[in-house]
């Protein structure tokens, strides 16, 4: 799998996809593990030592990372979100509220209905494209607050599906 990681406003792409982790074309030697009971993590890359820490309640993939005194803000999307946001112009400053169609299709299940509560990572719709049944998910905590499209009706790339509150 492909990352693409943005710090203090540096792209780097990190495939994770053979024995080790290859950085901008460069292979490394990484280590990673979480420190018990804590949401730090603890990277050893090429011999230095690093410290990570997860942004807690973030799903957009973003991290605060801790380099000695120092602390950055880190992005990293997987290729296929990524995908998914070129194609339908979801960048960073799309609300985290909005469920969009990542690609022409056509809705098979709406699967919440207007007023109910969701969490994050929770199924909300399902819709057809490319032969393949896709659910798509919560973005964010919250409470369907409109639901565009109906069962059975085709909808375009960048369709607003639904919002929530």
């Amino acid at each position: 799998m492909r990352y693409f990681v943005t710090i203090a406003g540096r792209e780097m792409e990190v495939d994770l996809t053979g024995a080790h982790p290859v950085v901008d074309g460069t292979p490394v030697e990484a280590h990673l593990t979480q420190l018990p009971g804590t949401q730090t993590r603890h990277l050893l890359v090429d011999g230095r030592s690093y410290t990570l820490a997860a942004a807690a309640g973030d799903r957009r993939g973003r991290w605060s990372i801790g380099i000695g005194a120092e602390r950055f803000t880190a992005d990293a999307v997987d290729e296929r979100t990524r995908a998914i946001r070129e194609m339908t112009g979801a960048g960073e400053d799309v609300a985290d509220k909005t469920i969009v169609a990542p690609m022409p299709g056509l809705v098979l299940k709406v699967e919440v209905e207007v007023g109910q509560a969701v969490r994050a990572g929770q199924g909300v719709i399902v819709v057809e494209a490319m032969k393949m049944e896709n659910e798509l998910k919560a973005p964010a905590d919250g409470v369907v607050a409109s639901i565009s499209v109906q069962p059975g009706q085709t909808v375009d790339k960048g369709a607003t599906l639904i919002t929530l509150e």
